[in-house]
């Protein structure tokens, strides 16, 4: 079976660490998972306000979310949180009250860093906030990349075998958790936390 899987990609940056590390996950994922970024950067600040009549790019962004099978965030570390460019798109796709786009949905979150600990405290506070709209995620193995200079080159290629092969069995690990994850919904089960 092979799945979509849209990728949120938290950094806006042009020269982003996590959007290289986004692209190469493309090219490491097994056949059953099809890959492909869902941008985020035109979404203006969500408000109520728009809850009654969502603007195109909310309204396109919140369908894209819908048609993918799954989800990977790709996040960076802003001052031990998440981008509030990615808090805002969640806050997007999980709005007007009563369609949440995120329920049910299979999740992984990871994100590189030039610091020693990546981003393991914006992931932990992604993972709250997935908790909360619903979207079940992969608990293990987790990810947290170390991105030293040249890890990743310009053809989204990992450079070192063994962050490549850590990649590969992370992104096994969530085909086969999406398959799980997708088989409990299917069936009319609470999937729960994996």
């Amino acid at each position: 079976m092979t799945f979509k899987v849209g990728v949120l990609v938290g950094s806006l940056s042009s020269t982003s660490i996590n959007r290289k590390l986004a692209k190469a996950l493309e090219k490491l994922a097994p056949e059953q998972l099809q890959l492909e970024e869902i941008p985020l950067k035109d979404l203006p600040l969500y408000s109520q306000d728009y809850d009654k009549t969502f603007p195109p790019v909310a309204r396109e962004f919140k369908a894209r979310i819908e048609a993918s099978d799954a989800l990977i965030f790709v996040t960076p570390e802003y001052n031990r949180s998440i981008p509030g460019s990615l808090k805002n798109a969640i806050d997007w796709a999980s709005r007007p009250y009563g369609s949440n786009s995120f329920a049910k949905k299979p999740s992984a979150v990871t994100g590189a860093s030039p610091g020693n600990i990546s981003t393991a405290v914006a992931q932990q506070h992604l993972r709250s906030i997935l908790s909360f709209v619903n979207s079940p995620e992969l608990a293990s193995p987790e990810a947290y990349i170390h991105f030293t200079p040249g890890l990743i080159d310009d053809d989204a290629t990992v450079t070192n075998e063994g962050t490549a092969e850590f990649l590969r069995g992370w992104l096994d690990a969530f085909a086969l958790f999406v398959a799980r994850v997708t088989a409990a919904v299917n069936d009319g089960q609470d999937p729960g936390r994996g």
